[in-house]
């Protein structure tokens, strides 16, 4: 069995940063004509930089393989997972359900009550882990309203 570690870092530390990367070009990949594709417009470092909030990095044999972060929400009691990512080549070891874990229990230790979240629909693999880890379908929220491949997601903890 592998060796799978959740830590909170820095989400300008080194390891945090080419996670991101990582993401963005295969965001920008699946949805290249779309406005904003690769997710980094709706993420800023700064936004889990604050109270109640959190970047995680999932470490495979001591490898950055993943990260995840949590953003508090207008509502009080809702948080925004953000920048849910696994490497291509940490991928099928259950590294996404730990990330996922990981960012519902802080959620649940900062003391909020429901998760939200938004992926694309070019993005199947995240839409088999949200639905099977009991996050329910809501209308799209905020600047994913007007957006045709957003899917949003609700959980209450």
């Amino acid at each position: 069995m592998s060796d799978i570690r959740i830590t909170q870092e820095d989400p300008t530390s080194v390891s945090a940063t080419g996670l991101i990367r990582d993401l963005s070009a295969e965001l920008a990949g699946r949805y290249p004509n779309s406005h904003g594709g690769d997710g980094a417009g709706a993420f800023k470092p700064a936004d889990v930089q604050i109270p109640r909030a959190a970047f995680v990095v999932a470490w495979l044999n001591d490898e950055a393989v993943g990260c995840g972060a949590l953003r508090p929400m207008d509502e009080d009691d809702t948080v925004e997972v953000k920048r849910m990512f696994v490497r291509p080549t940490a991928r099928r070891q259950g590294i996404s359900r730990v990330i996922l874990t990981a960012l519902e229990n802080l959620a649940r230790e900062f003391g909020f009550q429901k998760v939200r979240l938004e992926t694309g629909t070019r993005n199947p693999e995240a839409l088999a882990l949200y639905g099977a880890s009991g996050y329910e379908p809501i209308p799209c929220y905020g600047i994913y309203v007007n957006e045709p491949l957003s899917r949003c997601f609700e959980k209450m903890l």
